[in-house]
């Protein structure tokens, strides 16, 4: 029992994985990293598995091209612009302001990082909350 003592031993408290804000910052940080290997690798293409019909009537599970669209792009004047979505909808990161300004290309994988870093962190919960339209606080009716 010696070997024991040497450690540092805590109460175990099971770990929340339904509470729905770290829910949404993982299913954005999940999309964030995609996008990171997508700026990496301009030929990287995900799979996903699906169930179809085979032959003889026997369904099979096959894997099929996930589609990925980038998040940057060039505006009219030429710039590179990046958006962060959230579902199909990119978030509103200011004001009216839904696009992030960069010199070129080159600068989209740190910018994401940067991103993905404020999403940890809890910067973006806000936006995402209003973006996933969550569910309102109802007036009480008397």
């Amino acid at each position: 029992m010696t070997a024991l003592k040497e450690l540092n031993l805590v109460a175990y408290e099971r770990p929340n994985n339904s509470d729905p804000v770290t829910k949404r910052r993982r299913k954005l940080l999940d999309k964030l990293t995609e996008q990171m290997r997508l700026a990496e690798d301009a030929s990287y293409q995900p799979t996903a598995y699906k169930w179809v019909d085979g032959e003889g009537g026997e369904r099979q599970r096959v894997q099929v091209a996930k589609r990925v669209k980038r998040w940057w792009g060039k505006d009219a004047k030429g710039n590179t612009v990046l958006t962060v979505r959230y579902g199909s909808k990119p978030l509103e990161l200011a004001k009216g302001k839904q696009a992030i300004k960069l010199a070129d290309e080159n600068e989209v994988l740190p910018t994401l990082a940067v991103i993905a870093k404020a999403v940890e962190a809890g910067e973006l919960d806000a936006m995402i909350e209003l973006q996933a339209g969550a569910p309102k606080l109802r007036r009480k009716t008397e």
